[in-house]
């Protein structure tokens, strides 16, 4: 399973208890209401190492990538036709600023990284 799912079904598990825990509060059963306390703070804490797990993954692509001997700003032209770019360029890494990756690195436009200049 990918660190996403990971994250979106520990989420999905602590919304859960959290209606469970809203509904023993209603009805004031103490025991209940501990058993779900106590699970929500370990989904909470397993939720809160996914994330950085996570993190660290794109902290290390980002490490990999700009290690690359060079980098430029695509044109729209090189964009629009990107399998005949990857094609002629051996290597070459595009990163999207809307991405993980590319909000990690800060940046703005769609930038190519690769080993040698193109």
């Amino acid at each position: 399973m990918n660190l996403n799912q990971e994250l979106q079904n520990l989420n999905n598990r602590m919304d859960k208890c959290q209606r469970k825990l809203a509904a023993a509060i209603q009805r004031d059963d103490k025991v209940i209401i501990k058993q779900f306390k106590d699970e929500l703070i370990k989904l909470n804490k397993k939720a809160q190492n996914v994330k950085h797990r996570k993190s660290s993954e794109v902290s290390s692509k980002s490490k990999d990538v700009k290690s690359l001997a060079f980098n430029r700003v695509l044109t729209k032209a090189e964009q629009a036709d990107m399998g005949k770019l990857k094609k002629t360029v051996k290597g070459l890494v595009v990163v999207h600023p809307m991405t993980a990756l590319g909000r990690s690195m800060g940046l703005k436009e769609v930038t190519g990284y690769a080993p040698k200049a193109f």
